[in-house]
């Protein structure tokens, strides 16, 4: 597939890789994974921990309208990364 943005596509696949996802929901795709550690996303069957991960597509696409998902979502990854930011901060 060229690189061009999902966001172009007239329709969406039905599976979505990471970069895809991040992109629709308007997150990095690295905060995805923090997202998944957080019980926030569910990806599609059982993928191995270092596996290639799928979601649905339509998922997605209602997480997009829900802003109370949103604001979970950002906050999570905010606290991900003041958590981050702190401990290697510290001697």
């Amino acid at each position: 597939m060229n690189e061009k943005s999902i966001l172009f596509l007239p329709r969406l696949p039905a599976r979505l890789d990471v970069k895809q996802a991040s992109e629709i929901l308007g997150f990095l795709p690295h905060e995805l994974t923090v997202l998944l550690k957080a019980g926030l996303l569910k990806p599609l069957g059982k993928p191995a921990a270092n596996g290639h991960k799928f979601f649905s597509a339509v998922e997605i696409s209602s997480l997009t309208t829900n802003r109370e998902w949103l604001d979970k979502a950002t906050r999570a990854v905010a606290k991900h990364w003041k958590e981050r930011n702190l401990n290697s901060s510290q001697p």
